[in-house]
C-alpha cells in the first residue's frame, strides 16, 4: 500500500531550489511514498477574524493535509529561520482552535540552500513548532542539502552518492511513518 505524503514547500518561487529538491525527492520516493506538493501560495495571511468562514484556499489546504498519511516540510532558510509563507501555512493548518489539521501526523523536515550552512537553523526552529502542532517529526537521518548547479539533471538527483543517500532517507521516512501510524499495543 502506498503512503500519501503532503509536501509543503516553504518557498513560493516556482524555480526555487527547495521546490526543485521537493520535486526530485517526490520522484525518488515512488512507489513506496506518494508525495504530493500542497500549494501554499494562494493562502491569505492568517487572520483570526476569517476563521468563522474559512477562505476556499484554506479549506482546500486543510483537506489536503488531513487526507495525507504524513507531512514533509521542505524549508528554505531566510534570516536563520523558516519562511513567512511556511509560517502562514502552519497557522492556517492549526486553526481554528480545536481543528488542527497537523495533529497526529508523522512528519519530516528537509531543506536546501545554495549556502554552505544548509538549512540547519530553519529546520531546528521548525522542529520546535512541529512538536507544538502534534507532528511526530523523524529525528534521523537529517538532510541539509547544499544545492549546486549540478545537483539535478532533468529533474532527478544527478550525483550517485546523493541519490543513494536520499533513497535511504525516503526508506527511513517510510519506516518512520509506519511506526508512528502503527496501532498501539494494549497490555
Amino acid at each position: 500500500m502506498t503512503t500519501k505524503v503532503a509536501v509543503i514547500v516553504g518557498s513560493l518561487r516556482k524555480g526555487s531550489v527547495n521546490r526543485q529538491f521537493a520535486e526530485a525527492l517526490t520522484k525518488l520516493a515512488r512507489p513506496k511514498l506518494d508525495m504530493q506538493i500542497v500549494e501554499i501560495g494562494e493562502l491569505p495571511l492568517y487572520d483570526q477574524d476569517r476563521e468563522a468562514e474559512l477562505p476556499a484556499a484554506v479549506v482546500r489546504f486543510k483537506q489536503q493535509i488531513e487526507s495525507a498519511d504524513a507531512v514533509l516540510f521542505v524549508t528554505p532558510e531566510y534570516n536563520r529561520t523558516f519562511s513567512a509563507a511556511l509560517k502562514n501555512a502552519i497557522e492556517w493548518g492549526s486553526r481554528p482552535w480545536g481543528k488542527n489539521s497537523w495533529a497526529g501526523k508523522p512528519g519530516a523536515i528537509v531543506g536546501a540552500t545554495i549556502g554552505t550552512v544548509g538549512t540547519a537553523a530553519a529546520q531546528s526552529q521548525l522542529r520546535s513548532v512541529a512538536s507544538v502542532l502534534g507532528v511526530s517529526v523523524m529525528a534521523q537521518p537529517e538532510i541539509y542539502l547544499n544545492f549546486r548547479d549540478d545537483t539535478l539533471k532533468d529533474g532527478a538527483i544527478a550525483d550517485e552518492g546523493l541519490h543513494k543517500l536520499l533513497q535511504d532517507w525516503t526508506h527511513a521516512f517510510g519506516d518512520w511513518i509506519a511506526r508512528v501510524k502503527a496501532p498501539a499495543l494494549n497490555f
